[in-house]
């Protein structure tokens, strides 16, 4: 009897201590796997933090292009927008087929980080964006994925446009001085000359046939006419390398035109079959605004209507009151716009001209201009047919440096 409860209760107590040494196992790997979430928690709320300090937009797209997740820029860019699920292109193109330039094709057929930049019309404007898409390709899950990063560069590129534009003016402003200067003084001669040959005809009259007397004098006055224009026109130039800031003062819109035309018409010449027509109101008030930057205006879209015409065609020019204020129209016959590119054409950097034509800073600039002067520019255009702009500018408005 003795050894059967001896033995039994070293059986109970090697029970009793299995279990000790069980819930001691037990709590020691409760505290590893506590001290293991706590870790995995503090990397997750530094990746978490990590990716909200991402300030571009961000994606993980599937093969077929459907998003599958996406950063808080991208909520912020499309706040009443669930983007889950859906396709990519039908929230940034509105349109039920990828976009042609989507580096996300590439990225997972290639297997490479590709990079592309593209502009987009988000919330009434356009948007241009610096993309990278790089593969997430993982053996663990049902199919690919494509990581995507969208960089708003639109601030970028147009401060690069008024870059650009500055050095050009500044570089037109010099060759305009030398202009000036080279012109000015053999013309001042001419002029002088001429001046003095007029005065000295009285004393010919009655010495000299009266036909060859009505010639000198009719060559007198045409001489000193043209170097009257010649003046006209270097001044005109220098107008247009004027600083870009100034005050705005009262300017003729009408003035602005001619002006303008004057200086093209050399270009207007090497095309023959151009038709040029300039219908301008009698009666158009004085508004507020900087007549250089006017003219620059004037100038880029005229030179974009030649350009489009090519070598038959008809180029109107025309100024009427409009809805409170005064507008320019230039319209030509050229060969179009296509409508993809419409909404593309005040972006910087978009052109459709050949390389060595333009580099796409033209009509982003008139843009700009039009803008800081309170006014609008719109475009119409029908491809084959021919392509209008209508610059409109208020009577009065706030000044450009509020």
């Amino acid at each position: 009897m003795v050894n059967k409860s001896s033995t039994a209760l070293e059986n109970l107590m090697g029970i009793e201590h299995s279990k000790l040494n069980f819930f001691q196992e037990l709590r020691h790997s409760i505290e590893e796997l506590t001290v293991s979430n706590q870790e995995s928690e503090g990397q997750r709320r530094e990746i978490a933090a990590i990716l909200d300090g991402i300030t571009d937009v961000m994606m993980v797209l599937s093969e077929d292009l459907r998003i599958l997740s996406v950063n808080h820029v991208f909520l912020e860019l499309f706040p009443d927008i669930d983007p889950i699920g859906r396709y990519c292109y039908e929230i940034f193109r509105n349109t039920n087929f990828p976009c042609s330039e989507c580096p996300a094709f590439r990225s997972l057929s290639l297997d490479i980080v590709c990079r592309e930049t593209a502009i987009f019309r988000i919330d009434g404007r356009n948007m241009q964006f610096q993309m990278v898409a790089s593969p997430l390709k993982n053996p663990y899950l049902p199919e690919h994925r494509v990581l995507i990063f969208k960089r708003d560069v639109t601030m970028e590129k147009e401060y690069q446009a008024k870059f650009y534009q500055a050095e050009k003016m500044a570089t037109m402003g010099m060759l305009a001085a030398g202009v000036a200067h080279e012109v000015n003084n053999p013309l001042t001669a001419v002029a002088g000359f001429a001046e003095g040959i007029k005065r000295r005809l009285p004393r010919l009259e009655g010495k000299v046939g009266d036909e060859l007397f009505e010639d000198f004098k009719e060559y007198t006055d045409t001489i000193l006419k043209e170097c009257d224009r010649c003046q006209t026109i270097v001044q005109t130039l220098l107008t247009f390398s004027r600083p870009v800031v100034s005050d705005f003062m009262p300017v003729s819109l009408n003035r602005v035109v001619n002006d303008t035309i004057r200086i093209l018409q050399h270009h207007f010449k090497k095309h023959p079959r151009l038709r040029v027509s300039v219908s301008l109101a009698e009666v158009l008030p004085m508004i507020y605004g900087d007549e250089a930057q006017l003219k620059q205006v004037a100038l880029n879209l005229l030179t974009n209507a030649v350009d489009a015409i090519g070598e038959k065609g008809e180029l109107c020019v025309a100024t009427t009151l409009f809805e409170g204020g005064v507008r320019m129209v230039v319209s030509d016959t050229g060969c179009g716009i296509p409508e993809k590119n419409l909404d593309k054409l005040f972006d910087p950097f978009f052109t459709t001209k050949p390389v060595g034509k333009g580099i796409g800073i033209g009509l982003a600039t008139c843009y700009h201009i039009v803008r800081d002067h309170g006014g609008e520019i719109t475009v119409n255009s029908d491809l084959g047919v021919g392509t209008c702009f209508a610059v409109t500018l208020p009577l009065r408005q706030r000044d450009h440096n509020e």
